[in-house]
């Protein structure tokens, strides 16, 4: 039982991340003009990014500021993430 739990909130996690990769990403496409954020699509993929990974986001955000214009709290989410999964893995499957 504890297995079963523990995968499906890995999976969900593991979802949210790659969420979290592809908003990075579109905001890179963005910032040197490989995409046009007018296109409908893009827009939609953006504010659906924006809106799933912000709030997350904002908080770290608060606690560690950009350096030098690197926003570094996506990579901070992914290691909290991760430290997360196996925290998770320690509690349940074992």
């Amino acid at each position: 039982m504890g297995y079963d739990i523990f995968r499906l909130l890995s999976s969900v996690i593991t979802l949210y991340q790659y969420v979290i990769i592809a908003s990075a990403i579109l905001s890179w496409l963005v910032a040197f003009n490989v995409v046009n954020p007018r296109n409908q699509f893009v827009a939609g993929v953006g504010r659906f990014t924006y809106a799933v990974t912000e709030p997350a986001l904002r908080h770290i955000r608060k606690v560690i500021p950009a350096l030098g214009g690197v926003d570094l709290s996506p990579i901070v989410l992914l290691l909290g993430l991760e430290f997360l999964k196996i925290i998770l893995r320690s509690i349940l499957v074992s």
